[in-house]
């Protein structure tokens, strides 16, 4: 996952594997998904998500929506 493009354009850190926090709001209510893979700054904590992981969180976030929670909260599991 490190390669050429592994400077954050915000702050010339570097980025490294890791995980983050992706949070949503519905509108009616918001969705927390914990421990998204994701390349993270050691510098600044900016953090990039891959498209596969994008897709899946879209996923997640489509079946949030159809349950209609004020708050939801998930672990990240790969499809």
């Amino acid at each position: 996952m490190i390669g050429k493009n592994n400077t954050c354009p915000d702050c010339g850190g570097t980025k490294r594997p890791g995980q983050t926090t992706f949070t949503v709001d519905l509108g009616f209510g918001v969705i927390v998904v914990r421990n998204v893979p994701a390349l993270v700054c050691e510098q600044c904590g900016a953090d990039w998500i891959d498209d596969p992981v994008a897709a899946r969180l879209e996923m997640l976030v489509s079946e949030a929506r159809m349950r209609q929670r004020q708050v939801e909260v998930a672990a990240y599991q790969p499809a």
